[in-house]
């Protein structure tokens, strides 16, 4: 791929286009919803990677993805941890743990950014990268396979439809 101009004029080289996370389907947990937040949150650390790559336009672009990032990590982690909370899910209290780090550890990372301390962003999205991929894999996952064993008994999931969990 050849070295081209964004739509602001900017000159972007062939590695800012490259995804950092590409959704696969062994990530789905078979719930909708989760999976369409799931692949959003994918979309927003590649956002974040190429606000990386830019530059001199590093401070503004990353400021503006890492608050998306901030405000989206808390509406799905509120719509999942909601969820859970309603199927009466045994593994909620570790879940919201791991929610709960994970949240913090990015806010002390924009804070840190905010304030100009030492903070390097490549190393903080690929961490982010890791975490969330991993979570999915594990944890998610988890809950998924309790979901699909509750259906399987015959409990009716209808709270997962969006419009209940917003």
């Amino acid at each position: 791929m050849a070295d081209a101009h964004n739509t602001d004029g900017d000159f972007i080289s062939d590695h800012e286009s490259v995804e950092i996370v590409v959704w696969s389907e062994k990530y789905n947990t078979g719930i909708e919803l989760i999976d369409k937040q799931h692949k959003e949150l994918v979309s927003l650390i590649n956002t974040l990677h190429r606000a990386c790559c830019r530059g001199k336009a590093l401070d503004a672009a990353f400021k503006e993805s890492m608050s998306r990032m901030v405000e989206y990590v808390h509406f799905h982690f509120g719509v999942e941890q909601q969820f859970l909370k309603r199927i009466k899910y045994d593994g909620y209290k570790n879940h919201v743990r791991e929610h709960t780090v994970l949240v913090n550890n990015i806010l002390a990372a924009a804070k840190n950014f905010e304030e100009g301390r030492k903070f390097v962003p490549h190393t903080f999205v690929r961490t982010l990268k890791d975490w969330l991929l991993g979570h999915i894999a594990v944890s998610d996952k988890h809950y998924a396979a309790y979901v699909m064993e509750q259906k399987k008994k015959g409990v009716d999931f209808c709270i997962l439809e969006e419009k209940k969990l917003d």
